[in-house]
């Protein structure tokens, strides 16, 4: 395990991805706790030619930073090491799970929709009563007029009301 030692701030080299992830409210909890208790966990980064490069602790060093602090504490890691480090931003496994999770519940929420649907219409059709066609009807006598059916001799809407109602029909 490597020794911590003291960097200067200003050499310390952030990769561009690494920049995208930066949180300010975590930046100001971990500053605010480092002024409490101070530096508790060191940084770590590796060298690259004559700079330094960060390959974990962004938010203490940006604590670090907005305190005006000039030097962090930190580990120097081989840069094998550094490379076999994944990032959560970057490691795309993570991501196509998200994904694949995501597909599978919308897919279990249209299935659900479905079936709902499905049991909705068979409870509709078992409780309506069976229809029964009329042989002597309106569609199959193009001379009888629409409303009115062989012997019906109502004068009236009440008339007609009433009979429907007794026949069972809808009005």
């Amino acid at each position: 395990m490597p020794k911590p030692e003291s960097f200067p701030i200003e050499k310390i080299f952030v990769p561009t991805k690494q920049k995208k992830a930066i949180r300010p409210e975590t930046v100001g909890e971990i500053a605010e706790s480092m002024l409490d208790i101070g530096q508790q966990a060191p940084i770590s980064v590796r060298l690259d030619g004559d700079r330094l490069v960060l390959v974990e602790g962004l938010h203490r060093l940006e604590a670090c930073k907005a305190l005006g602090e000039t030097n962090i504490i930190g580990v120097l890691v081989p840069a094998e090491l550094a490379q076999h480090k994944p990032q959560l931003a970057e490691r795309p496994e993570v991501e196509a799970e998200r994904i694949k999770m995501a597909r599978l519940k919308q897919l279990r929420l249209e299935r659900e929709a479905a079936e709902a649907s499905t049991a909705a219409l068979k409870s509709v059709n078992a409780t309506e009563a069976p229809r029964t066609r009329s042989t002597n009807g309106v569609r199959d006598n193009p001379k009888a007029v629409p409303g009115r059916t062989a012997g019906s001799t109502r004068k009236t809407l009440s008339d007609w009301i009433t009979q429907q109602k007794g026949s069972g029909g809808r009005y």
